[in-house]
């Protein structure tokens, strides 16, 4: 391949969170405005497609790590680090906690911490059947509120 002088994509981003589950979260808001965070309802589990890296394989893990996969089984399959895999478990079983809170019986403490670790309010909505407004109004009632420091 020629090297030429043309801009091509390559899919970076860069995203900062107090955590690493934060950033990550954030990092896939920018790559796809489709895209919630890391949905395990994306993808279907293919371990094909998780042996083989592509920009889908992330909501593949997702899906394996729903589907109950563990840390070794998904090790053996993708080689990715198990810090990292530590850390996107910790996303998806926190979807799951926020799927067992349906409707707005969201606590102060469950909400706080799925913002902590990088869900926006629309992920939040979607994982508990409600809205995208709903959600920011519990949000502001319990006075969690977004804020920027500066780097």
């Amino acid at each position: 391949t020629k090297i030429g002088s043309s801009i091509k994509s390559v899919g970076e981003v860069m995203s900062i969170g107090r955590n690493f589950e934060e950033a990550f979260q954030k990092a896939l808001r920018m790559v796809d405005e489709n895209v919630k965070g890391f949905d395990p309802n994306i993808k279907k589990v293919n371990e094909d497609e998780l042996r083989e890296p592509t920009d889908k394989r992330m909501f593949v893990l997702a899906a394996a790590l729903k589907e109950g996969y563990t840390i070794d089984k998904l090790y053996d399959l993708t080689k990715i680090d198990k810090w990292f895999l530590e850390k996107f478990k910790n996303i998806v079983d926190y979807y799951q906690t926020l799927a067992s809170s349906k409707g707005g019986s969201i606590s102060f403490e469950i909400l706080k911490k799925a913002k902590q670790i990088g869900f926006s309010d629309k992920q939040i909505a979607a994982a508990v059947k409600s809205t995208e407004v709903a959600v920011r109004k519990l949000r502001e009632e319990y006075k969690i509120t977004p804020f920027v420091k500066q780097i």
